[in-house]
Formats: C-alpha cells, sequence, structure tokens
C-alpha cells in the first residue's frame, strides 16, 4: 500500500470515476491508474469501485467505507508536510485562498495587503466561485481557506466560522422615485419596481427570496447575478433596482448610483471563514485570519478546530 494508490482511489472518486481526468492530474497513464486501484484492490482483498466493462462507475458498499480512511490518511500526510515546514521555512510557503466575488472584491484587498507586506516570501492564490464551489476547494485541498456568506455551515468536513455582520442596499439612479419617500422604503413599494440583484445562493440571496416570501411578494427579478458590479451596471441603464451588499457600493466610484439602506426589509447576513476540519494551518495562515476578522485570533481558531464553537 502507497501514497500514489490512495491519491488514485481519492481522485477517481472525485472525478467522477474518469480516468482520463485522474491520470493527467497525477501525471500518469490511464493504464498506470487502473493498475495503482487494482494493486490495492489486491491487497485488501475487496473491490473499491463498481466496474461495467472497463469503466467505473461507482464505489462499492467497501469502497464508500474505505473513501474516509483514504481521505484522512491523505490529509495527515500534507499535515506533516506542513507540520515540517512551519518549523522549517517559517516566512515561506503557499497559502490558497477561495471566495465568493463580493468577499474577493470587497472584502478581502486590506487582508491581502497586509498579509503581503508582513509575508513577501509566501505565494498568494485567490481563486473564486459559488459558496459551494469555495466549499469543494476547501474539501479537495485545493484551498486553505475559505470565505463566503452561504454554504460554508453546510458542511460537516468543515469548520465554519463567524467573521463578520453585514446588511443590503438598494441601488437605484439618481432621481429615481423610491429617493423620494421620507419614509423607509417598504417591500411593498419596492415589488412595485423590477428587481436586479444576486443569483439563488449568492451574497444573502436567501434573505432576500425569504422576505419577499414573508410578506407574500412577488417580485419580478429581470436579472440575476454573481458579481454586484454587474448589477451596478445594469441599474445604471435603468433596467431596475439593485439590491447588494452594502459593501460593494462606494459613494465615491459609483457616482451614478445612489444607495438606500435596506436593513430593515431583509435579514442581516453572516460572512464565515471556513477551514477543512483536521487540517494544519501554517502559522502565516492564522495571521491571514486574523487580518480578515481580527475577533479571529489563533488561540479561537484552534479551539474551534477542537470543537469548541464561536460566536460573535
Amino acid at each position: 500500500m502507497n501514497f500514489q494508490q490512495l491519491r488514485a482511489v481519492r481522485e477517481t472518486a472525485r472525478s467522477g470515476y474518469n480516468l482520463t481526468e485522474v491520470a493527467q492530474l497525477l501525471h500518469l497513464s490511464q493504464p498506470g491508474i487502473s493498475r495503482q486501484i487494482r494493486d490495492l484492490e489486491g491487497e485488501l482483498g475487496f473491490e473499491i469501485f463498481v466496474r461495467a466493462g472497463k469503466r467505473l462507475t461507482k464505489l462499492t458498499p467497501p469502497g464508500e467505507a474505505l473513501l474516509p480512511v483514504v481521505e484522512r490518511l491523505l490529509l495527515e500526510a500534507e499535515n506533516l508536510k506542513r507540520v515540517a515546514e512551519d518549523f522549517t521555512a517559517v516566512t515561506t510557503g503557499r497559502l490558497s485562498i477561495a471566495a465568493t466575488h463580493s468577499q474577493a472584491r470587497y472584502a478581502l484587498p486590506t487582508a491581502v495587503r497586509d498579509f503581503r507586506k508582513l509575508y513577501p516570501q509566501v505565494s498568494l492564490t485567490m481563486h473564486q466561485g459559488s459558496p459551494k464551489q469555495v466549499a469543494q476547494m476547501l474539501l479537495s485541498g485545493e484551498a486553505d481557506i475559505g470565505v463566503a456568506t452561504e454554504a460554508l455551515a453546510q458542511y460537516d468536513q468543515l469548520v465554519a466560522l463567524p467573521c463578520y455582520r453585514w446588511t443590503h442596499s438598494l441601488i437605484v439612479p439618481p432621481q429615481h422615485p423610491l429617493l423620494q419617500s421620507h419614509e423607509p422604503v417598504s417591500l411593498e413599494q419596492l415589488v412595485a419596481f423590477p428587481i436586479i440583484t444576486y443569483e439563488p445562493g449568492y451574497t444573502g440571496r436567501a434573505h432576500i427570496d425569504e422576505a419577499f416570501r414573508v410578506a407574500g411578494l412577488v417580485p419580478d427579478v429581470v436579472l440575476s447575478a454573481m458579481d454586484a458590479d454587474v448589477i451596478k451596471t445594469y441599474v445604471e441603464l435603468g433596467l431596475g433596482v439593485g439590491i447588494v451588499a452594502s459593501i460593494a457600493y462606494d459613494e465615491e466610484r459609483d457616482r451614478s448610483l445612489r444607495a438606500i439602506d435596506a436593513r430593515h426589509l431583509f435579514e442581516i447576513n453572516l460572512t464565515r471563514l471556513a477551514v477543512r476540519r483536521g487540517s494544519w494551518l501554517r502559522g502565516f495562515a492564522y495571521d491571514f485570519i486574523e487580518s480578515f476578522a481580527p475577533t479571529l485570533n489563533r488561540k479561537l481558531v484552534e479551539r474551534s478546530m477542537a470543537g469548541d464553537p464561536i460566536e460573535i
């Protein structure tokens, strides 16, 4: 039994049983991947995958029981490397961050800037994706730290830490009728206009939908996007009222738009930072986390990873 065999099993399951993809990832031939799996099956005494001819189609029941063990072994092997690096290369290495567009564009830049000043020799990689993609990048080991508002707390394999709370704003052109109201804008007023907001699963969209549902109203969502800048562009064109994270509006930068506080309309949102449960974080990873969310110092993060919940 060796790590190459274990990686072949793990990546085969992750890729949807596509051995061509696994071969490219592990820099082996497809027959080489098949042989690695067969050799491990021979050593264990059972088949890990169900086969249809030469194709692998799913995990066998023993394979389903084996996969979490394989994942843990490979995670601990990676942890061994990181422990060694933490003592032999304190200020060098790699750190991979996965985040949604809103977090990468509006929330993370200051932390990235400060981290680069502190650790100029650490190679920092930024991945963007949907909340579910951020979670998958953490689970696969592609990312060390993930930041998103939705989805991260739904995975038992992740430790999701609360960072900060935020609200939505309505974005409109100057002279828009909603700006003329002397009272806080109501959902009944808002629903009279076309709506432009985030795609389902992004940046608090669930709270937006829930507010309308509870009020018995059906908004006319004419356009949805994952990117607040895209939403603002179409608001500028007069297509509708935008609903975006308040942090996405900047009075100086967005001079052709106006913002209306919507915290009274939609539930407050919570952005979370997540790491994979059981992973070893380099010292500089803890420093990045604290730079982004000062309440999350190393002691608190380690407590949470040990199972002690944290609230803000």
